[in-house]
């Protein structure tokens, strides 16, 4: 028999980075707050993406085929809060964080960020409340050096 506390405080102690997660559909652009995140090849190079299915950046995701994953830095919890809530309760998250548009996949990039990579979604798997998205990487750069921000440096917890 599963024991919930027990697999809710494991699962918990699992490291992750916070990333912004930039998505679009044709003119259309939002970004979350990503944290089921890591890389899963080298030769293509390969990332995993977790996304909330009932949420409107899946949906874009799955029209657009395409995604961009910029690196926080640690002290960068301010930017990372205010891409938590769905888009349809905040409005335009990007209003006040300065981006731009990856020359590969159009997706938003926070301009004050450590770097990002672009991904072309090559596969999918659906199970659960989550959708594991796997993503080749087709583009990437380095902003600057630093310390990336993690999941366990915040108040925050997501998992379990």
């Amino acid at each position: 028999m599963l024991d919930e506390q027990a697999k809710k405080t494991i699962l918990r102690k699992i490291p992750h980075g916070i990333y912004i997660c930039g998505v679009k559909d044709g003119e259309e652009v939002n970004g979350f707050t990503a944290s089921w995140v890591m890389q899963a090849s080298f030769n293509p190079p390969l990332v995993v993406n977790c996304v909330k299915q009932d949420s409107k950046s899946h949906a874009m995701i799955k029209a657009s085929g395409v995604f961009a994953l910029s690196f926080l830095e640690a002290g960068q919890q301010e930017i990372a809060q205010k891409f938590f809530k769905p888009q349809r309760r905040v409005g335009n998250k990007f209003e006040d964080v300065e981006f731009y548009l990856g020359e590969e996949t159009g997706c938003p990039i926070i301009t004050d960020s450590l770097g990002y990579v672009e991904c072309k979604v090559v596969g999918a798997v659906e199970q659960g409340d989550h959708t594991v998205y796997v993503g080749e990487v087709i583009a990437a750069s380095v902003h600057r050096e630093g310390d990336a921000l993690l999941l366990e440096s915040t108040p925050w917890q997501y998992g379990g």
